[in-house]
């Protein structure tokens, strides 16, 4: 489950289809969109939209299982500490004070409050769904010619191909490690105590370090042989020509970017949606 974390499963379907270009472009036109803006019922459109594309997608659930997790504890530390650091932040957006309940002089539960960091988390978790779908739907090669058609150098497209071409490797050799220690009698379990498990983790990293060092160096040493970088530009094999679909789907993106501006400057006045005005 956990080898398949970051692996490009290819598929027959829309979002597939598209060019690395596209989805490029989409993806950053609806994330600005939802960075930008604060007013929560458009960036609730957007996350609804989201959802859509991640159903379309096809996307597997055990894909992106412990990303999930992963994100759901974030969302949930970055409520906790947003309140404990800004507990009157809310208060200071908007110029108003709906007061629900008193915890202390300074901690006061508003309404004000709520809705900064009820839009604030929803920001985020409309994000992460367009994230792993750009991430689990582009081809690695393909995400680099894209990067290097909108004039990114293609040294460093390539690189970071070669970066998400290696999470899955790196994940597997991790578990392949950690099975072979543990069958010389290392115990990861819960049975032991928790300095002694991460005492046993760090004797499973410590190979991992010196294979992903080997294999960075044979990775070069082939480049180097071929004369990557000698020229200041390059082919791509895998580059999609844009057609008809790839169009509309820029056409969208831009048109999503459009109306979080407008929402923002022409309808709220600014960043903020206030309902206590």
């Amino acid at each position: 489950m956990k080898a398949k974390l970051f692996d490009y499963i290819d598929r027959d379907n829309f979002i597939y289809n598209l060019s690395g270009l596209t989805k490029l472009v989409c993806f950053i036109c609806m994330t600005f969109s939802v960075m930008f803006s604060y007013d929560i019922r458009y960036i609730l459109f957007v996350m609804l939209l989201s959802v859509i594309f991640f159903w379309m997608s096809e996307i597997k659930f055990k894909q992106i299982k412990l990303m999930t997790i992963y994100v759901a504890i974030f969302l949930l530390m970055n409520f906790v500490l947003t309140y404990l650091f800004s507990p009157q932040y809310g208060i200071e957006i908007y110029g108003t004070s709906h007061e629900l309940f008193r915890i202390t002089s300074r901690y006061t539960v508003t309404l004000e409050q709520l809705l900064y960091q009820v839009t604030k988390i929803t920001k985020y978790a409309s994000v992460v769904p367009l994230g792993m779908i750009f991430l689990l739907t582009t081809n690695p090669s393909e995400f680099a010619a894209s990067l290097n058609r909108i004039g990114v150098n293609y040294k460093g497209a390539y690189a970071l191909s070669l970066t998400l071409r290696y999470f899955p490797d790196m994940i597997r050799d991790y578990q392949d490690i950690a099975l072979a220690q543990q069958s010389r009698g290392l115990d990861m379990s819960k049975k032991e105590k928790l300095g002694t498990r991460v005492k046993n983790v760090m004797n499973i990293c410590v190979p991992l370090i010196f294979s992903t060092l080997d294999r960075i160096e044979l990775i070069s040493n082939a480049m180097d042989l071929r004369g990557f970088g000698k020229y200041k530009k390059r082919t791509w094999y895998v580059a999609k020509p844009l057609r008809k679909g790839d169009w509309g789907a820029m056409a969208f993106g831009a048109l999503i970017l459009a109306g979080s501006l407008f929402m923002s400057f022409a309808v709220n006045g600014s960043r903020f949606y206030n309902p206590f005005i």
